[in-house]
């Protein structure tokens, strides 16, 4: 356990950056699980609207600094790459 006044603030702020971390990258696997759940579905209207919501949780999380931009990037290059495939499998 940290004995300096100094380093006690650091172990408490450390707590506090922790857990907020550990919400958003919460919040970010809870509509990444939800978008894929939409896809597996095939429902392309909930899926889409599922994407645009996990679209905002990503780079709402990008800003907050728990993902890397081209992380972030690749996530939703994909998953709109999902959803348009699911629009072109309804339409065929």
């Amino acid at each position: 356990m940290a004995n300096h006044v100094s380093a006690l603030k650091r172990a408490r702020q450390s707590e506090k950056r922790t857990a907020v971390n550990r919400a958003n990258k919460s919040r970010v696997r809870g509509t990444l699980r939800a978008l894929r759940e939409a896809l597996q579905k095939g429902d392309h209207k909930a899926a889409t609207e599922q994407y645009n919501k996990t679209a905002s949780a990503l780079d709402k999380s990008v800003q907050k600094g728990v993902l890397h931009a081209n992380t972030a990037s690749r996530y939703k290059s994909r998953l709109n790459a999902r959803v348009k495939a699911l629009a072109t499998k309804k339409a065929a």
